[in-house]
């Protein structure tokens, strides 16, 4: 990718490059200020879908809808986020990662706004799709920013610094969630955004990078198709979920089917495709997309099922339940960094495998506790899976950022993003199947396919170490310099992993 001359003040791209290439050279001002804008932004997308799953009851008795009804309000939120990422991720590897990742702070404030003042469900339904566009639009390309922040020997670190801001953000969910409520209304729950929105657009304004855009056009047609196939794709997982009529399930199966096949034949021979099918014959990035899917797919599977454990056959309180979920994501926070930083010495492949192996067996160790549980078994179960989940996530999206080229970093992050929501939604339908089938036993069914999720993952983690520049980190950090000054950046040199 051609280099672009950096401009305002700073140090020239030839004194600045061999900077950003020493083992720790830490990150400039301008660097910090934009990670703290990232970050600000990726915690509010994140705890704003846990507290709103916390207080859906409350919300519901308040604005007098029927609970089948006010599943919409987590609904509006997921279809929005979802139909739109990798439309967003293609726009911003267009226009720019930064114009996208500001105006999806902007929108997301102002929807949270609205979503603070409405007074009936269908408004906060239609104010929900509008936060889940701004969400969408941070989601979709902040893995992309944060590849350009950090020289690439040190992406892992970075990755790492993201997955525990979502990590303890998911933690702490509830918790936030439950204080807000002891203290005032539930549209308070939205308006404590705002100002958290305003200031993570005053770090991001001045300090966000200007990354190189790509020359090639945005295709409206293949957005509208890429929209439909995804919201079908949601809709008929959480009709599913919800035991929605088999024609109505059926139905949405074979929309997504139909508008995806007309999505790829649209977009085949383009050069950056807004569903990156050719990222995919890259084995590194196919594998660590299958990875991701499988693992959060495990992750979707325990989060549901498991409170219906805890209190409908443990009979424990819902303050209890929330306890005792804690262990995991708390875990998870911990684990992140460390493995973010592993991940800049030893292949992803085999951390990942290492880490999801962890996971499954804490899935089967939470699958087959006694009939009268300690919280000290529960506990340690949890622990276990938090850390196998921590370990495998930032090596993970590592091996998926730095397998694609510099100027698909947009199109990689939506997969990112994509790929993790997709997870969640097959493993909340297959909860679902698992009550059906089982009935009161549904939670240990789940938990032991959970099991099976998790281990196919690790073995499509360890499969990378066998594919072409399985160490795409180490490629890419002896093969491409990035230069960062206070307002632009470029790429130089030929991705290594991107070529293999």
């Amino acid at each position: 990718m051609a280099a672009t001359p950096p401009t305002g003040p700073g140090p020239s791209a030839a004194s600045a490059a061999p900077a950003a290439l020493r083992g720790d050279a830490p990150l400039s001002g301008a660097n910090r200020r934009a990670l703290v804008a990232i970050m600000l932004a990726v915690a509010l997308a994140t705890l704003d879908t846990a507290i709103a799953n916390t207080a859906l009851p409350t919300i519901a008795a308040d604005l007098h809808a029927a609970p089948a009804a006010s599943v919409w309000i987590i609904n509006a939120y997921q279809l929005a986020m979802v139909a739109t990422l990798l439309p967003l991720a293609a726009l911003g590897d267009i226009v720019g990662h930064r114009r996208i990742y500001i105006a999806g702070i902007a929108l997301f404030t102002l929807a949270s706004l609205g979503c603070s003042l409405v007074t009936t469900l269908p408004m906060l339904a239609a104010a929900r799709v509008l936060q889940g566009l701004g969400a969408s639009a941070i989601m979709s390309v902040n893995t992309a920013l944060i590849r350009f922040l950090y020289p690439p020997h040190q992406l892992g670190r970075g990755l790492g610094t993201n997955a525990l801001v979502v990590g303890f953000s998911f933690a702490v969910g509830p918790t936030v969630a439950s204080m807000i409520l002891s203290l005032g209304t539930w549209p308070w729950l939205f308006a404590v955004n705002v100002p958290l929105g305003v200031l993570a657009l005053v770090f991001a304004l001045p300090a966000l990078p200007h990354t190189a855009r790509g020359s090639h056009g945005f295709d409206p047609v293949a957005a509208a198709l890429n929209v439909v196939t995804f919201a079908a794709l949601i809709f008929s997982l959480g009709e599913a979920a919800q035991r929605g009529p088999t024609l109505v399930v059926l139905s949405a199966a074979a929309l997504t089917l139909a508008f995806g096949a007309l999505l790829i034949r649209r977009e085949h021979g383009h050069p950056a495709p807004m569903l990156p099918v050719d990222l995919f014959r890259r084995p590194v990035f196919a594998l660590s997309a299958v990875t991701a899917v499988c693992s959060f797919a495990a992750q979707g599977l325990a989060f549901v099922s498991l409170p219906f454990y805890f209190e409908d056959v443990l009979h424990r309180s819902q303050v209890e339940t929330g306890f005792l979920m804690t262990p995991w994501p708390v875990i998870v926070a911990l684990a992140a960094p460390v493995a973010g930083r592993l991940s800049d010495r030893y292949p992803p492949g085999l951390l990942g495998a290492i880490g999801l192996a962890i996971l499954s067996a804490g899935m089967a160790a939470l699958a087959l506790l006694p009939a009268h549980p300690t919280v000290l078994d529960i506990g340690i179960r949890m622990a276990i899976c938090g850390a196998g989940f921590g370990f495998f996530q930032s090596p993970n999206l590592k091996a998926l950022m730095a397998s694609a080229p510099p100027e698909r970093s947009g199109g990689a992050s939506g997969i990112v993003a994509t790929a993790r929501l997709i997870g969640q939604a097959t493993g909340a339908a297959l909860v679902a199947l698992s009550f059906g089938i089982a009935g009161r036993h549904g939670p240990t069914l789940a938990l032991g396919a959970g099991c099976v999720f998790s281990g196919l993952a690790s073995v499509a983690s360890g499969l990378r170490l066998f594919a072409p520049s399985h160490r795409a980190g180490h490629a890419v950090g002896s093969a491409v310099s990035v230069t960062v000054t206070p307002g632009k950046i470029a790429g130089d040199g030929t991705d290594a992993a991107g070529s293999a």
